[in-house]
């Protein structure tokens, strides 16, 4: 809104000046004319010549100017017309890009008293099961009334708007797709594909209690899929996006144990953060003995994080202390782990050049094993 005031401004500007040059030509004719007519053509001088001369030039330099500037002027405004045709509406209720959802179905749906699931940094996550027997999994955002003033602003809702809609496009086996969302004067509700398994972090809690068991075939086709995802976003969107938050709890399993990524973000910025935090994410899949906040991490290593425990452990030559020892089975198994542990370590480089990338990762993972 302030560039297009900024606009209105500078077209003001510009017609004033147009006027303006309008005015000094036909003034300059008209004195010239007068001059012209009240003297005798007999009378007339080489110097008087020279000088009409002059002011009939200057009037013709006037009106090509005049009418640069007129162009200008005119093309501006086209500018301003078509930005203004072209600038993203506010969409109000649900925009659905799923044909199992309505519009209808949905808004009942999200009215009524729904399971938490859990929540984030910038709201809560909910399963809701829509009247056509559908379970959908919905992200309410924070209020806009809540945070920052620049929050609430027109442009900040609009470029939400903007990038949910770039998200709804994306379709990758290993993404989380936006199937819906809910514009509402003070927040954005998010619909997603409802995953049954919850997120990996979920699952590997269930590891770490007993509950659940995970093979490593499992476990090595969760980190194949969340490295593609991220590989379609670095390669194949235009512009690339990059996750920014890839983490356990981002990772999330459909009933088969298939991974999906959620919470991906937008930006036009080299890969290299997402490399690091894949570095972070895979070992969740090598051992369950321990948390990754566990306070042995703190204790074993200094920086205490589960990652640099990993790189000590690798550059001490005892990576296979990381195991998780209840799945190792054969020794091409272990060895597949290992090779895993310096896939990790490699991830959590210092030199960001040094990472490799998910091109690279993807090549790397399966040949570990052939899926």
């Amino acid at each position: 809104m302030a560039k297009m005031r900024g606009c209105i401004v500078t077209v003001a500007l510009l017609l004033l000046l147009l006027l303006c040059l309008h005015q000094t030509p036909v003034e300059c004719k008209e004195r010239l004319i007068r001059q012209l007519s009240s003297r005798p053509s007999s009378a007339t001088k080489p110097q008087e010549f020279k000088i009409g001369f002059k002011r009939v030039i200057l009037s013709i330099v006037l009106g090509i100017l005049t009418g640069l500037i007129g162009a200008i002027l005119f093309a501006l405004l086209i500018k301003i017309a078509v930005q203004y045709i072209n600038q993203t509406p506010f969409l109000k209720g649900p925009v659905i890009f799923s044909p199992k959802i309505s519009s209808k179905t949905l808004q009942s749906a999200l009215a009524n008293e729904n399971q938490l699931l859990g929540s984030s940094s910038n709201g809560k996550y909910y399963k809701t099961v829509l009247d056509n027997g559908l379970t959908v999994a919905a992200k309410v955002l924070e209020p806009f009334d809540s945070g920052s003033p620049e929050m609430q602003s027109k442009s900040v809702k609009r470029r939400i708007q903007q990038e949910l809609e770039v998200l709804a496009s994306l379709r990758h086996r290993h993404l989380r797709s936006l199937r819906a969302y809910v514009r509402e004067s003070d927040r954005f509700s998010l619909v997603y594909d409802y995953m049954p398994m919850g997120s990996l972090e979920d699952a590997m809690n269930g590891v770490r209690e007993n509950h659940l068991e995970l093979r490593w075939d499992v476990r090595l086709r969760i980190a194949v899929g969340v490295i593609k995802g991220l590989q379609y976003l670095h390669f194949t969107c235009v512009p690339q996006i990059l996750h920014y938050n890839l983490k356990p709890t981002n990772v999330m399993l459909d009933a088969e144990f298939e991974p999906r990524l959620a919470d991906c973000g937008l930006a036009k910025l080299m890969p290299n953060i997402d490399r690091a935090t894949y570095g972070y994410c895979a070992p969740e899949c090598l051992q369950n003995c321990r948390y990754p906040t566990d306070s042995f991490f703190r204790e074993a290593v200094s920086g205490g994080s589960l990652g640099q425990w990993l790189r000590h452990l690798q550059q001490a030559g005892e990576a296979h202390e990381a195991l998780d020892k209840s799945i190792l089975g054969e020794e091409v198994e272990e060895d597949e782990m290992l090779m895993a542990v310096r896939i990790a370590v490699v991830c959590l480089s210092d030199l960001p050049d040094d990472r490799p990338s998910s091109d690279e990762l993807v090549t790397m993972l399966t040949q570990l094993h052939s899926f």
